[in-house]
């Protein structure tokens, strides 16, 4: 009870320090708001402005420059950023929505109310958009995202689906994120269950082309050939969960067009296929690789975990990292090892590398949203500059997924943006030192969401 007392107090506080001298908030509907002051990283690789402004009518940006170089209109508002950082809202492009819910992990938990409840900590956590990636089934996911989309919920994240997902039969199971995926096994199929998506208007598609470290039979070439024919016709472009470099390369040769996690391994032949393929794209989805060898934010608990996970969860987490083999930890540092050099080799030749978390997936604890700050971590970690980290995050991920308004501050585009306390050129775990957040020129009530969740644990 003192904890919820304490956040109401907190709230108001903040209410009462950032509110603008007429009286509304930035961001209302309508209105004009310039913001001075901060470091702006824009997203798009230039240097940062040191001391800018921006404009913002409504929900778009309409001027950026130097402070004292973009004037406010009449009747205007004006917000002192001085000694803050501005990036672009990220972006995940690879996340599995709706099925965690506190300790447990399934379709059960497949419903509006914990769709949203996702979007909101999207939101919370400085993200503008995720990518469901073809673990979402029935009708809820198209309604939602034409919903969320249209900015029906001003505090929740943008929700991308990508339907129903393409698999072997090997790779489904009544209790997994595969349950509802169509199981291939005929071109004609193949084609028929592409057809069915390209109505419902997706337009990344998601199929499965892993043996599973030889342990499973996968689709054959002239299936995943079928998926991707009837795609591209369609306008469509297809996402494969596909790790191994062999079925990598097939893959490359076929045409895919964006690998949703990064490929185990790299040689002079796959560097050669890609740049052949420039338009193929990958994202990282680095963060269960990497913990069983560092996960530096669960003990100490961060911050952003402790406002936004139920204890019991993060306490979970702790001692399954807290226990791993000596040889389990050696196999996970050999498996990193070749993760980073794939990343910064392929990096280095100019492939795009956008951010996918891989965020609510199947490996357990990978709490919803937060995972994107991880990734951001794992990134720099695995060898790539803060700066390139941030567009991808950024610029990278929202173009990978069509989201032309998105991923940069700039004249015309969506007014997202987050207001951080640090500069994460300094250090890329400052995108954690969160002082406000921004969707579409809105500021998301990261009080409200804070202190709803501190009444759903329990006391």
């Amino acid at each position: 009870m003192k904890t919820c007392i304490w956040l109401f107090v907190v709230a108001a506080a903040l209410a009462l320090t950032w509110a603008p001298a007429s009286g509304q908030a930035p961001g209302a509907p309508g209105r004009t708001v310039l913001y001075e002051g901060a470091r702006l990283i824009t997203g798009d690789g230039s240097a940062p402005i040191e001391s800018s402004a921006f404009l913002v009518q409504g929900n778009r940006f309409v001027r950026i420059g130097l402070k004292g170089g973009v004037q406010a209109p009449a009747g205007a508002t004006r917000v002192d950023l001085t000694g803050k950082t501005v990036i672009p809202a990220l972006v995940d492009a690879h996340s599995h929505i709706g099925y965690m819910k506190d300790l447990t992990n399934g379709p059960q938990n497949y419903t509006r109310e914990n769709i949203v409840d996702h979007m909101h900590r999207f939101a919370y956590f400085g993200v503008a958009a995720s990518q469901a990636m073809g673990s979402d089934f029935g009708e809820l996911p198209y309604t939602l995202r034409d919903e969320l989309m249209a900015g029906k919920d001003p505090d929740a994240a943008r929700f991308l689906t990508a339907g129903r997902g393409l698999a072997p039969l090997a790779e489904i199971s009544a209790a997994n994120q595969h349950h509802a995926t169509y199981v291939v096994t005929t071109v004609e199929g193949a084609r028929a269950n592409v057809e069915e998506l390209s109505a419902r208007k997706v337009p990344i598609i998601k199929m499965w082309v892993d043996t599973r470290g030889g342990t499973l039979k996968t689709l054959t070439a002239d299936l995943y050939g079928a998926i991707l024919d009837e795609a591209h016709k369609r306008g469509m472009r297809v996402a494969v969960h596909a790790t191994g470099i062999s079925e990598a390369k097939d893959l490359l040769r076929a045409g895919i067009d964006i690998f949703a996690h990064t490929i185990t391994d790299v040689d002079d032949e796959l560097v050669t296929l890609f740049k052949q393929h420039p338009k193929t794209v990958i994202l990282s989805a680095l963060s269960a690789p990497r913990r069983i060898v560092s996960a530096p934010w669960i003990n100490p608990v961060q911050p952003l975990i402790a406002e936004t996970v139920r204890p019991e969860q993060i306490e979970r987490l702790q001692k399954r990292l807290a226990t791993p083999t000596p040889q389990a930890v050696q196999e996970g540092q050999v498996a990193w090892d070749r993760l980073a050099r794939t990343v910064r080799t392929l990096s280095a030749a100019g492939v795009k590398i956008g951010v996918g978390t891989d965020g609510g997936g199947q490996t357990g604890d990978q709490f919803v949203g937060w995972t994107m700050h991880a990734e951001l971590e794992n990134l720099v970690a695995a060898g790539l500059t803060p700066a390139q980290v941030l567009q991808s995050a950024t610029r990278n991920s929202a173009e990978i997924l069509g989201l032309a308004d998105l991923g940069t501050v700039a004249a015309g585009k969506s007014a997202d943006f987050v207001v951080l306390d640090a500069n994460p050129l300094d250090d890329i775990t400052n995108t954690r030192r969160i002082s406000k957040v921004f969707l579409r020129g809105h500021e998301v009530d990261r009080a409200k969401l804070r202190a709803g969740w501190a009444l759903q644990a329990p006391h």
